[in-house]
């Protein structure tokens, strides 16, 4: 929204046993008010830091009160042939017959359960993305469950921690199934008795397409992995290039918007119409911030809050995508007839922002170097700390069970991304939320919680988190072809 030393960089033990020393005898002679005592070090230190940011308010949230309600689903993972784009009929992969697939709705605290059934000609799953959920419902093959084959059905079910917005996909061939048609929005209210404006959801996609017309039928392109993944010719909104908003003048509306395209970053405008973010990945922000900072990454989800002034009436103004030099149309706000005020009083929940200023001054627990080698079944793979996590089966699930990094429950961490090449990287953490902390560097301060942020060419970025959520989770790029190609890993929260 709104190349890196790779060499280890802590002293040896001679150079730290002789530091030590010179502290402990500057100690003997004299202490200065707020100094260390005696005999601490400066990993002592740090960790009271980190004990004092897992505390501060607003760091974490207290468990949800679960609800008496089950909501239930079927979805049907299947071939169909479906009316999108510009009016012609694509052959796509979808959730019971539809793309996007159908939206699913429940409130906090609801326990929700969804049998998925496989009718497709590969093995599928479902990762319930921004979600804090059950470890052994995230739906990563190979990690928290099987992967569910052709003529298979698997049931997921947990409890819903968090109101906000949120989707699903499968996580296995995701350059193929998600580019095919598979992904939907699961909408999460805050319970039956908030009073709520009028809401939109809004699937924001691209659509790479061969000459006949159909989805282009290449995945994982070397071209796709030279780049930022696989940016379609065409862009739509809920699958389609005519989407119009209609509004009164007056009107406050809720537009719930998701990023579901493989490798397309958005930048939407909203004309003259007052637009300002009320959440975003899920989590309200501490105030409305202004439109102008937004950008959203693959797997980036607003909330954006449009408020049409009283004397606009019988207008048309264009939505556009300004990300890349030539702006794109996304679709088309239509304000006309009576003026509407009876909701003008309704105000958008907030979070308050940690105090995490003292972090900028914390070493990473943990530094994430992205780059890209040739090699792989691709040619090319995307790497972590020069290291892939393959997929077995035919890319149906992953080789690497186990985790490579370990982070602890309830303790601030502090990880660094550092971008050693030329390319975009959304880089997302399941089952947690986390702040950017610095750029390159120089601390920012969001407003807003996540679980992707993008990274940009040559660009270092410092997030910080406190993990809640026990279980082995993954940490990948969300550019599809990226992952696909073994930008991937494990983090065990224990």
């Amino acid at each position: 929204m709104f190349i890196a030393n790779s060499q280890d960089s802590r002293p040896t033990a001679r150079l730290r046993s002789a530091f030590l020393l010179g502290v402990l005898a500057l100690a003997a002679c004299t202490r200065e008010p707020g100094r260390a005592q005696a005999g601490t070090t400066a990993t002592d230190e740090q960790e009271e830091v980190r004990q004092r940011l897992a505390r501060a308010p607003g760091a974490t949230w207290e468990a949800v009160r679960e609800t008496s309600v089950t909501r239930e689903y079927e979805l049907v993972a299947a071939p169909a042939r479906v009316q999108l784009l510009d009016g012609r009929m694509l052959d796509v992969w979808a959730y019971n017959g539809q793309v996007p697939g159908p939206t699913l709705r429940a409130d906090v605290g609801d326990r929700l359960r969804v049998r998925l059934v496989n009718r497709l000609p590969q093995a599928t799953s479902i990762h319930w993305h921004g979600l804090r959920l059950d470890n052994t419902m995230d739906g990563v093959p190979g990690v928290t469950q099987p992967p569910v084959e052709p003529g298979e059905s698997f049931t997921y079910e947990f409890v819903l921690e968090d109101a906000g917005t949120f989707w699903f996909h499968p996580h296995i061939r995701g350059s193929e199934q998600v580019e095919r048609g598979l992904h939907a929005a699961l909408i999460v209210g805050d319970g039956p008795s908030a009073p709520a404006l009028r809401e939109e959801v809004w699937v924001l996609d691209d659509w790479r397409l061969a000459e006949d017309g159909q989805i282009d039928p290449r995945f994982v392109t070397r071209h796709d992995l030279a780049h930022d993944g696989r940016w379609g010719q065409m862009v739509t909104v809920n699958g389609v290039t005519a989407t119009t908003l209609a509004l009164r003048p007056g009107e406050r509306v809720r537009l719930r918007l998701l990023n579901v395209s493989n490798g397309r970053v958005f930048r939407p405008r909203f004309g003259a119409v007052k637009a300002e973010v009320v959440a975003f990945d899920g989590r309200p922000t501490s105030r409305p911030l202004p439109v102008d900072v937004l950008e959203l990454a693959p797997g980036n989800r607003a909330d954006v809050e449009l408020s049409v002034p009283e004397t606009m009436s019988d207008q048309q103004l264009a939505v556009e995508d300004t990300f890349t030099r030539r702006r794109l149309p996304l679709a088309t706000i239509d304000v006309r007839g009576p003026a509407e005020t009876a909701k003008a009083s309704i105000s958008a929940a907030t979070l308050p922002d940690p105090d995490w200023s003292a972090a900028t001054g914390l070493p990473a627990d943990e530094l994430f170097r992205l780059n890209a080698r040739r090699g792989g079944p691709y040619g090319v793979e995307w790497t972590l700390n020069d290291q892939v996590m393959s997929p077995a089966h035919h890319g149906h699930s992953s080789v690497q069970h186990e985790s490579r990094y370990t982070l602890k429950d309830g303790r601030f961490t502090k990880l660094q991304f550092v971008n050693e090449s030329a390319r975009l990287h959304p880089m997302h953490i399941h089952g947690q939320f986390f702040r950017v902390l610095a750029r390159n560097g120089v601390p920012v301060e969001e407003h807003h919680w996540r679980d992707t942020v993008l990274v940009g060419p040559r660009e270092s970025v410092d997030i910080g988190l406190v993990p809640r959520d026990a279980g082995l989770w993954a940490l990948h790029c969300h550019i599809q072809e990226h992952h696909d190609s073994g930008m991937m890993t494990l983090v065990r929260v224990e």
